[in-house]
């Protein structure tokens, strides 16, 4: 078990719907980085850009872009997370892939779809949260527009990291702002969001505010980040747990459970 966790963020400038350009500028970033990184954090659909062209762009699982990942966590001994347009039995998801330092891999599925992009009409839902146990932290990655439900993230397994991988526009910044911070807080545990910048291919603007909130909701990154950056923070497990130990707020949380409609 480790204590301390060396999170990287990537917040790139996407090239739309070029999964191979993209893969090769994030090369780029992360061959930038320190080699003590364990753990690097890309956007939502960091190959495409936010496209509801699934039909010519979905790969399938074991396609090129998880080959790309694989291949990058064993060379660099980190794990590496962030969400592609994936076709499985007839149907497209914006999935989420956590790929570990031997390769092996865990997917999630974005349960929440934006229906004001009408993402709903092009992905299929997905039904499970997923927890991932990496060196000993347990770590919840969620997509974007699960921000806005809190109810979903609740922190009834006592998790210790939440990420949020995203396509977040500039026009609703302040809102991803605003959750970031208070999912962080509530859950009583580091709280990654990971967006990107520029503009895609559907006019949408995006100006980045990736960061880093610890359980109170304390910033650990700059939040003016509107261009391109990579961001290096060292995450103590031990003084998270000693904030939950002191302030006992999850031991108040509401017992029930969330059904599906």
């Amino acid at each position: 078990m480790s204590e301390k966790l060396n999170v990287a963020l990537i917040q790139p400038d996407l090239k739309w719907e070029d999964a191979a350009a993209n893969r090769e500028q994030l090369s780029n970033k992360i061959g930038q980085l320190s080699e003590d990184v364990e753990l690097i954090v890309l956007p939502e659909m960091f190959t495409t850009g936010f496209s509801m062209n699934a039909r010519q762009l979905a790969e399938e699982t074991e396609g090129e872009t998880l080959a790309w990942m694989q291949e990058i966590a064993k060379n660099r001994s980190a794990a590496l997370t962030g969400s592609v347009i994936i076709k499985e039995e007839g149907h497209y998801y914006n999935r989420l892939f956590f790929v570990f330092p031997d390769t092996s891999y865990k997917t999630y599925d974005k349960r929440h779809t934006f229906t004001l992009a009408k993402e709903d009409e092009t992905y299929s839902a997905g039904k499970e949260r997923l927890i991932v146990e990496y060196k000993g932290w347990k770590i919840c990655p969620l997509i974007c527009y699960d921000l806005r439900f809190p109810v979903f993230a609740r922190n009834t397994v006592d998790y210790d990291l939440l990420i949020y991988v995203a396509n977040w526009p500039e026009k609703r910044i302040e809102a991803w702002d605003t959750l970031l911070k208070a999912r962080a807080i509530e859950n009583m545990c580091y709280c990654i969001g990971l967006n990107r910048t520029g503009k895609d291919g559907d006019g949408y603007v995006y100006n980045g505010h990736s960061a880093i909130y610890d359980p109170l909701g304390k910033a650990l990154t700059p939040l003016d980040r509107s261009v391109e950056f990579n961001a290096e923070v060292t995450l103590d497990r031990n003084s998270m747990l000693k904030t939950r130990s002191k302030l006992k707020f999850l031991q108040d949380r509401d017992k029930f459970n969330l059904l599906d409609e």
